[in-house]
């Protein structure tokens, strides 16, 4: 079970590049809870439910063995990439996009793919304070770098938001 989990229903065991495999496996349920209607504090609380799941996953995953942060290990690449999504939801909450017809136009689709390229571009570089958490030797680290890597990307997809609205 805690395989199933911890490489998010085995996407993470794709190769090469099962970190990119697990936050592309990833965007379906984030495009489905916003489908749904799901608001920035509904995904927030899925965020903090996935990340206690996937530490305590990554924790056993990751007893006794060498390697702390094998790469099939992607449940950590899902709650980066669903924070790096969260503006989509606040502009979603924000603006009440919930009867979906903001989610066939090409703008919300570019916005999709930015989010997963920011995530994926913070996550492969790890500037700091993302290389920081990803040198905690701990399944937190492992979970931890991701979260900080999705909230840069978030931070970026709300400048360029706000940048296309004033210009």
């Amino acid at each position: 079970m805690t395989k199933f989990i911890a490489t998010w229903f085995y996407s993470g065991l794709i190769k090469p590049a099962p970190g990119t495999w697990g936050s592309l496996a990833a965007l379906p349920f984030a495009y489905l809870m916003l489908w749904a209607g799901w608001g920035i504090w509904a995904l927030m609380i899925a965020c903090l439910v996935i990340f206690i799941l996937g530490w305590w996953a990554t924790f056993e995953e990751t007893k006794d063995k060498d390697d702390h942060d094998p790469g099939e290990i992607v449940i950590d690449e899902v709650v980066g990439q669903w924070l790096a999504l969260s503006p989509l939801f606040l502009f979603n909450t924000m603006f009440n996009m919930s009867d979906k017809t903001g989610f066939h136009s090409t703008g919300f689709y570019i916005s999709f793919a930015l989010a997963f390229g920011l995530f994926r571009l913070f996550d492969i570089l790890k500037p700091w304070p993302v290389s920081w958490a990803d040198k905690k030797s701990t399944p937190f680290g492992v979970m931890f770098d991701d979260v900080l890597a999705g909230i840069m990307a978030a931070i970026t997809m709300v400048a360029i938001i706000l940048l296309g609205m004033f210009f």
